[in-house]
């Protein structure tokens, strides 16, 4: 049986399978989006207005379809930014937010479980 990855959104959660693989590189991919909104925040108070940078995009295919998104140019910090989280499969699609340090939190303690 695949462990479940549980989501914790703005209200309610979801969960599916998810594999420990599939956690390590969601895991990557935000830790690289939160490189990137603190380089963004530190550009900011000293240059005034940072340059634009690309928007973060995640998809996986397993059970179900995740696919997650930020544009990092319209958060001021990590602590504010959320993602535009979609899950679906041939039967539901769920589109919502979520805060990405709660997702952060989320995948940490999935792989401190299951990997």
């Amino acid at each position: 049986m695949t462990p479940q990855l549980t989501l914790n959104l703005v209200q309610g959660s979801v969960q599916f399978n998810f594999s420990a693989a599939a956690a390590q590189e969601l895991k990557n991919t935000l830790a690289t989006l939160t490189q990137t909104l603190k380089a963004s925040a530190a550009a900011t108070v000293g240059a005034g207005r940072p340059k634009p940078v690309k928007p973060t995009e995640y998809r996986h295919t397993g059970d179900v379809f995740l696919e997650i998104f930020c544009n990092p140019n319209i958060w001021p910090s990590p602590f504010a930014a959320k993602l535009l989280i979609t899950v679906r499969d041939d039967r539901m699609r769920l589109t919502t937010e979520a805060e990405l340090t709660r997702i952060i939190e989320d995948v940490n303690i999935y792989l401190e479980q299951y990997a």
